[in-house]
């Protein structure tokens, strides 16, 4: 099964952000934004739509769609 659930660490590389600056936008402690981007837990849906605004993205470019049910 997979377990990269969220793409959060490829998009901020796409568009030249940072995890720093991603905690900043969100005001959120960098170990949270750390652990979404290592898919150690998930944002939740209020904040991945967050996530994917500041980002320019919609929210399913943000999602792995290879996740098998």
């Amino acid at each position: 099964m997979e377990t990269d659930i969220n793409r959060l660490k490829v998009v901020l590389a796409e568009k030249k952000r940072t995890n720093k600056w991603l905690c900043e936008q969100l005001n959120v402690n960098p170990s949270t934004v750390s652990k979404w981007c290592t898919n150690s837990s998930q944002p939740d849906l209020q904040t991945l739509v967050k996530i994917a605004k500041l980002l320019e993205v919609r929210v399913d470019n943000l999602l792995n769609t290879k996740i098998e049910i």
